[in-house]
């Protein structure tokens, strides 16, 4: 009798054995012959050497599948299991090419917008690439799916995601807390948007590891950042000064995106936007490009392109 243990790393066990252990269950009927337990955060089979390598050789699909597309039903695991190969680029039958990333429970996150196509596009033929345009737009949103696809096709080692620590009329100094704590509230849609796209369990994971960061503008200074899909948010509200410190952090195998919309200036001087600045003398150098987005590319509650349109037109 031969024994193989599987541990699940970084994923949830609930999500991988699915409810009252019914993955599991429909696992266990592929292999009849073999004993399977499974507990904590681990799967064991007991049988005999040629079924427990089939086994093996399975379940490296299903985890492979997990990890690709943030999910695993009943569905799942008969396609996977019932096909002969062993690859999942052999058994995948109608997956849409617009597909950026699987977020959780296998969401499929693709561009919805002529311009978050253009983004998308742009990002493959350009390392730094600006997306200009008002709020509910997905800017940021399509900016971290390609990060995460480029971190999971192994183009980039890290994600470092910044955003410009100023307030948008309210004060926040006076909230309790370390200065992590005080910060994080300028940094939350970032959260929002990674804690959408991957299971908690991973990102905790990528974060401690510090395979994704997250930091004010700040920080950036000093820092070379290589290997990296690197994504400033919020740019209108970095100073000339600053956006020029951050494009001048890019280095070997790096890709930069930056966003932002040119009509929600929050610092004292507008004239100092850098993002303003960066649109009128940067637009026509080859290797970087600019993507325009408008009230059309908005993806939130319909009332927001007409909010956004009635507002253009007051300006």
């Amino acid at each position: 009798m031969f024994e193989k243990k599987i541990n699940l790393e970084d994923i949830n066990p609930t999500d991988f054995f699915g409810i009252n252990d019914l993955n599991i269950e429909r696992i266990r009927s592929f292999f009849p012959k073999i004993r399977i337990v499974a507990r904590g955060s681990s799967i064991k089979a007991i049988g005999d050497s040629e079924q427990i390598e089939l086994f093996e050789q399975k379940m490296r699909l299903l985890l492979e599948f997990y990890h690709k597309y943030n999910r695993l039903t009943a569905t799942d695991i008969e396609q996977l299991l019932s096909h002969k190969s062993n690859k999942i680029e052999e058994i995948e039958t109608n997956i849409d090419s617009q597909v950026l990333v699987y977020g959780v429970n296998g969401k499929p996150i693709k561009p919805k917008t002529l311009h978050q196509k253009q983004l998308v596009q742009e990002f493959a033929k350009n390392d730094l690439v600006f997306a200009i345009g008002p709020a509910g737009t997905g800017k940021t949103y399509i900016a971290i799916a390609l990060a995460l696809r480029a971190l999971r096709d192994h183009r980039v080692q890290r994600i470092i995601l910044s955003r410009p620590a100023v307030e948008a009329g309210e004060k926040l100094g006076f909230l309790p807390g370390d200065y992590k704590e005080k910060l994080d509230p300028y940094l939350q849609a970032l959260y929002d948007a990674l804690y959408d796209m991957l299971p908690a369990r991973k990102l905790e994971m990528f974060m401690e590891e510090r395979i994704i960061q997250i930091a004010p503008l700040a920080y950036m200074r000093g820092r070379t950042l290589s290997n990296a899909v690197v994504i400033l948010d919020e740019a209108q509200n970095a100073t000339k000064t600053q956006l020029k410190m951050f494009l001048t952090r890019m280095g070997e195998n790096s890709k930069f995106i930056v966003t932002g919309d040119i009509t929600q200036i929050d610092l004292p001087d507008k004239e100092q936007s850098g993002l303003r600045h960066a649109y009128q003398r940067l637009s026509n150098i080859s290797g970087i490009s600019f993507v325009i987005f408008d009230q059309r590319d908005v993806v939130r509650h319909p009332l927001v392109k007409k909010i956004i349109a009635l507002y253009d037109d007051q300006d």
